[in-house]
């Protein structure tokens, strides 16, 4: 327990600097004086010293700075940018020597004299070695991480009550569920066994697919602590000149990771949420190969629906579907006043469609800063899918600077049935429209008749307050708004199956002779 106090304070002291900063911005003199205006330099110097200091308190913080770059519901766009950095560069000496825990772990299987190191991260550093005449992948969790981390995600669930006293209203609403989200997500990323899992899961989902590599997993020599692998050699997907030597079109690999995540997200149900460069690789023959299943989720099928919803509402620019696909998926609560954040929603669309480019990256941020007067969060999943489309858009941006995700993502939406093309669209609204109107046009020659007959009996009664002074008025008016309406219908009437338009015709002409009587 002493552990955690010293740990709390020094985590305190750490971020106090920064802390001060940020409250003279509301104060100048803290508790009196009025609010100061931050330049986006100093803001952005400020999340520098921020990273730095999530660099050096270890694992745990890496992995806040690494999800706080995907909530701009709690830190603003600049931090959001700058915490981005955080997803390659990791410190390599914290915690123990992996290396022992692989002679504990497959001392027994494996030549510990042929390892070498590939890779160090945050969480685990990645070998290969010889088994049984081939070589495989080995990812080794740092020994001594898990009692670390748990330590310090009790020093983050310690330090939220302390900023929640703070922030804003609408801040302090995400800062009440982001421990949890911070905890489980750190947490999955350390069960190996899970991660493994869902690299089978994702790896036969890809089976009948030649283009995307996943490796696969030895079963017999995984644990809690490794996950051994087939060793998949590949370039970095950004490496200049990686793609030409392996004889690939930019745009065509920008695409297939498009369409692969796509697929993953959408159709799968379980994905890999990390794709940012260090984890994405071409082989010679051009195949896209994907690493690191650490940061991955499953989905349910209702969540699946509701995430779809959401891709369709946003390339459909569908502000009705979008409104209730947040609230779905409890990015928005129930009772959020509708109307007002309609009115959002609408000025969000004409925003973007005033911009000669629009990004998914684009659309998220416009999205999300338009809402910061409602209370909002942003749950783990949809955390994790905006991820993959912003980061996923930036991999696919650096292979083809002119690359359309949202062509990309409608294009994938057609195919797999999530929208119909526009004139699909436009026969299906067409179709509804038809069905709500039928039963209405249906009954329509019974009222027609009645009313027809209130006015020979003089029983119908239109009152109006006028402008002028009456002048005296014209009966045969009357009949010609119900002609010229009658007619309408019987026109409409035309495209159902049954011959109401004959009916309709007939009160038409009915109407047209009472007209032409009264004009005499």
């Amino acid at each position: 327990m002493i552990g955690y106090y010293l740990r709390y304070v020094q985590v305190l002291l750490r971020f106090l600097p920064v802390a001060l900063a940020l409250l003279r911005d509301r104060r100048r003199f803290l508790l009196f004086g009025p609010p100061r205006r931050v330049s986006t330099a100093i803001h952005r110097e400020r999340a520098e010293r921020l990273t730095e200091t999530m660099l050096a308190l270890g694992p745990a913080f890496i992995k806040v700075g690494q999800v706080l770059s995907t909530r701009p519901d709690v830190v603003p766009p600049t931090y959001v940018e700058v915490f981005a950095s955080l997803q390659d560069e990791v410190p390599e000496n914290t915690g123990g020597d992996p290396l022992t825990v692989l002679a504990d772990e497959l001392g027994d299987e494996l030549d510990l004299e042929t390892i070498e190191t590939v890779a160090g991260g945050s969480l685990a550093f990645v070998y290969t070695a010889e088994y049984e005449g081939e070589r495989i992948a080995l990812k080794v969790r740092r020994p001594g991480l898990v009692e670390m981390i748990e330590r310090d995600l009790r020093v983050i669930r310690g330090l939220v009550p302390l900023l929640s006293a703070f922030a804003d209203e609408r801040q302090r609403y995400s800062l009440e569920n982001v421990a949890d989200d911070f905890e489980a997500i750190i947490l999955e990323e350390l069960d190996f066994a899970r991660e493994a899992s869902i690299m089978d899961d994702i790896g036969e989902n890809f089976a009948d697919d030649d283009r995307v590599v996943v490796p696969e997993t030895y079963e017999e020599l995984c644990s809690d602590r490794v996950i051994a692998m087939e060793y998949v050699e590949g370039r970095k997907i950004t490496d200049e000149g990686a793609l030409a030597a392996a004889g690939t079109d930019p745009t065509e690999m920008a695409t297939l990771i498009a369409r692969t995540y796509l697929k993953m997200g959408l159709v799968d149900g379980v994905f890999h949420a990390d794709p940012h460069p260090g984890n994405l690789a071409v082989t010679d023959d051009g195949r896209l190969v994907i690493y690191d299943y650490g940061m991955s989720q499953r989905l349910t099928s209702q969540e699946q629906e509701d995430i779809a919803s959401l891709y369709r509402t946003l390339v459909r620019r569908d502000v009705d579907g979008l409104l209730n696909a947040l609230i779905a998926l409890e990015v928005l609560e129930p009772t959020v006043d509708r109307v007002a954040v309609r009115r959002v929603l609408e000025l969000v669309i004409e925003n973007l469609e005033g911009r000669s480019e629009i990004t998914w990256r684009a659309i998220i941020t416009e999205l999300l800063s338009m809402l910061h007067d409602f209370p909002f969060r942003i749950p783990p999943n949809v955390m994790l899918l905006v991820r993959v489309g912003t980061v996923g858009e930036g991999v696919c941006r650096s292979l083809d600077p002119e690359f359309d995700f949202l062509a990309a993502t409608r294009s994938f939406l057609v195919d797999h049935g999530f929208i119909e093309s526009e004139i699909e669209a436009l026969l299906a609204e067409t179709r509804a429209d038809l069905r709500e109107s039928a039963p209405v046009l249906a009954r329509a020659p019974a009222r027609f008749d009645s009313v027809f007959g209130q006015l020979e009996r003089g029983e119908l009664v239109v009152r109006t307050d006028p402008v002028d002074p009456p002048s005296g008025g014209d009966p045969a008016v009357g009949y010609a708004v119900v002609a010229g309406a009658l007619f309408v219908a019987a026109a409409v009437l035309t495209l159902h199956g049954q011959p109401y338009e004959i009916p309709s015709l007939l009160a038409a002409a009915v109407a047209f002779v009472q007209y032409v009587r009264a004009r005499r």
